[in-house]
């Protein structure tokens, strides 16, 4: 029974759940939007924004570092230290939008756009 416990599960069990979730992450920041469950869209709004804030405050060469300790892909970090980040200056917070797109044909799950502000 999952009595008091309050993560959902992405996947079957949490190295399954963490591998997606990074993967998903490193998705985002290299192609900017992505189409997902709400589920794994809303567990990755908040690991995106922690990577963001986490990257602002650090120099560029820490910030690489940081990112690339989580994301998959060097190109993805060296995007977003390049190319994100100077766009995400101005903000404190706010750096993913979820957008409702409906449900899906075969197992009506709700699909969200996840995408970068």
């Amino acid at each position: 029974m999952r009595h008091r416990i309050k993560k959902t599960r992405v996947g079957h069990n949490q190295p399954l759940s963490n591998s997606i979730l990074r993967n998903l992450a490193t998705s985002v920041v290299l192609y900017e939007k992505v189409k997902t469950t709400q589920l794994r869209a809303t567990r990755m709004k908040s690991i995106l924004e922690k990577l963001i804030t986490t990257a602002k405050k650090n120099t560029p060469h820490n910030a690489l570092r940081a990112l690339n300790a989580y994301l998959l892909d060097t190109k993805a970090s060296d995007k977003m230290v390049r190319e994100l980040l100077p766009r995400f200056k101005d903000r404190t917070s706010g750096f993913v939008r979820l957008t409702k797109l409906g449900f899906r044909a075969g197992d009506a799950a709700e699909m969200v756009q996840i995408e970068l502000v």
